[in-house]
């Protein structure tokens, strides 16, 4: 498969860091790291600086995905999950982190904090109708097919 080709400019605060990669052949999310040092208090969440800037091509977008091991060992999230970077964005890319743990977390530069991981945007247009076509579901809400 081919890659799409994403252009990324690297910003002042994340020289020396290494650009998102992929951490084995398989992982479908590529790793990204702090640009900077910060403690998240339990219950706290902050916008971490990545140091960089891309610039995706129209018709796809870059999820914002949390990463397995902060989530289990230490209830570090993404708020917002998964965020979407837009095509049409331009600024620094950003990672919303949640401490959802019992103690302070060290959010240290140069360690991965999140996985982005780019997908194809498939654009919808509305039909409103005057009734929607009948289901085996209907309307049943949350929870409603465990029954």
């Amino acid at each position: 498969m081919t890659p799409i080709r994403i252009a990324l400019t690297r910003l002042p605060q994340g020289e020396g860091l290494p650009l998102p990669r992929y951490a084995t052949d398989g992982a479908a999310g590529m790793d990204v790291v702090a640009a900077e040092s910060l403690t998240l208090a339990p219950g706290a969440r902050a916008a971490v600086a990545t140091g960089f800037a891309i610039a995706i091509p129209a018709g796809y977008e870059v999820q914002v995905r949390p990463r397995s091991g902060l989530a289990l060992k230490h209830g570090v999230t993404c708020l917002n999950t998964p965020g979407t970077i837009d095509h049409d964005y331009r600024g620094e890319v950003k990672v919303i982190l949640a401490n959802l743990g019992t103690e302070p977390f060290a959010v240290v530069r140069g360690e991965r904090i999140a996985q982005l991981v780019p997908a194809p945007v498939q654009r919808a247009a509305w039909d409103e109708v005057e009734t929607l076509d009948e289901t085996a579901r209907g309307v049943g809400g949350f929870g409603s097919t465990g029954r």
